[in-house]
């Protein structure tokens, strides 16, 4: 057998050309890529505060990390503030760091810099050849606000006389917007609300900031105005305020089987164990569900309106006699023994059987349904974190989004929920926490604690 060498040699030098084009082609399609690296960027957001944390993630799986630059400019300043370089292998031209995570943190006093508009610039670059061997380059840019001052708070009522179990208002500025403004009683931050939609102020700057002491707040409790600008800087304020301690009665309510047998069947629905004796069931209702019952008017403050829909001392149920008061401290008795002790939140008024129900103030309503011990209820927002509760009602005549004005009949009294006999519970909420009443029934005390600190402050504008 013949063998054709030209063939042959024709054969091997195609293939060595193959083998040369494909490495060519490799080396194009991968050194030449051009994918840019991925970068990320954590805890930053339009503002840089005083000590501003920053965390970049850098990578790149296809040529490597060349470098990493982070600058920082600001009336044509320039200061860097990282700038990286990373190793290549000197064999294959490609980079040996793929990943790379880094935490700074800008501190612009530090730095020599004012509060501004500034220039935030991320870039980060491979070890590609494209752009002539300068690799592909990723680039951030943001503009940003450098906010290192926190704002400042001016109180602008002098007097702040409150009650245990009572409300207070309290009306400051604000030098600058704020995300959250508010006091704080104790543990608990009630909001403010800004004055521009009140006619009497009109001015965004200007916060009103209804606040409350729940029945076991006395002398001691610390109050204070907290505020915090959208780039985090927080500030709080101390103001003179004077709290009165106050001693709530003892009460005795004694559970007969008759009360049982008739009130219980209402509960059903509610209650865990059914197989349960009526005492047993009345425990349960009596602690388990009043707390997840009360829990629901705690929840309201998201719900308030940022306006003042209320004028003057509000109603109380017309000739009415008051049947239990603010936090009446209970001892509830079955056969002569303590089975349980609670506490009342709010004011019990007895009329005749099915007495109209007046709103006791202007509002919209926000809630109209059965809640448990509570029975039939009706809520009213007044607008500024301030509710009205309205319970046991033997029928409700409004609905939910309802505007009312002071003296729209909203329902008649009854027996529905843990009610003894036809009556009204009236309940009175500042954000989360129940208040007494009576506070809000008196002219005198509206005037003093509400619309002269108003007035105050339409004076001085």
């Amino acid at each position: 057998m013949k063998i054709n060498l030209k063939s042959v040699r024709i054969r091997f030098f195609s293939t060595i050309v193959i083998l040369l084009l494909a490495a060519v082609l490799y080396v194009l399609f991968t050194r030449f890529e051009g994918t840019e690296p991925e970068v990320n960027i954590e805890g930053m957001t339009h503002f840089i505060r005083k000590s501003q944390p920053l965390s970049l993630s850098v990578s790149d799986g296809n040529s490597g990390l060349r470098s990493i630059s982070v600058l920082l400019e600001k009336e044509g300043k320039e200061i860097p503030l990282l700038d990286r370089e990373f190793p290549s292998f000197f064999t294959l031209g490609k980079g040996r760091v793929r990943d790379e995570n880094t935490d700074l943190t800008i501190e612009p006093v530090k730095l020599g810099l004012e509060d501004g508009k500034a220039l935030l610039r991320i870039s980060a670059e491979d070890y590609s050849w494209r752009n002539w061997w300068n690799g592909n380059k990723k680039e951030i840019v943001r503009d940003i606000v450098i906010d290192t001052r926190p704002p400042r708070i001016a109180v602008l009522n002098r007097q702040h006389n409150i009650v245990q179990g009572g409300s207070g208002l309290v009306i400051y500025r604000l030098s600058e917007p704020c995300t959250r403004s508010g006091v704080r009683v104790g543990d608990n931050f009630f909001p403010g609300y800004s004055a521009e939609n009140l006619p009497e102020i009109q001015d965004s700057s200007i916060f009103l900031c209804f606040i409350a002491l729940n029945y076991q707040q006395g002398r001691g409790t610390p109050l204070q105005i907290e505020a915090e600008d959208p780039a985090g800087n927080s500030v709080s304020a101390g103001f003179y305020h004077y709290i009165r301690s106050r001693k709530f009665k003892d009460d005795i309510i004694n559970i007969s089987d008759g009360f049982l047998n008739e009130k219980m069947p209402e509960f059903e629905g509610l209650i865990r164990k059914t197989d349960a004796s009526p005492l047993e069931k009345f425990l349960e209702v009596n602690r388990d569900i009043r707390k997840r019952n009360t829990s629901r008017f705690k929840n309201m403050g998201t719900q308030t309106a940022n306006t003042l829909m209320w004028q003057g001392p509000f109603l109380r149920l017309p000739n009415s006699a008051r049947r239990a008061s603010f936090a009446d401290h209970r001892e509830y008795r079955y056969k002569g023994e303590t089975i349980d002790r609670q506490v009342h939140m709010g004011v019990d008024l007895a009329s005749l059987a099915y007495a109209p129900v007046p709103a006791a103030n202007g509002g919209k309503v926000i809630l109209a349904e059965y809640i448990g011990i509570y029975g039939e209820t009706v809520v009213i927002d007044h607008g500024f974190g301030l509710f009205s509760a309205y319970s046991h009602l033997s029928s409700m005549d409004v609905q939910v989004g309802q505007r009312l004005s002071k003296g729209d009949i909203i329902g008649k009294t009854g027996t529905t929920g843990m009610a003894g006999g036809d009556h009204l519970h009236l309940g009175m909420i500042v954000h989360n926490t129940f208040v007494n009443p009576v506070e809000w029934w008196d002219p005198a005390w509206i005037k003093n604690n509400v619309t002269s600190k108003i007035k105050e402050i339409k004076g001085k504008g």
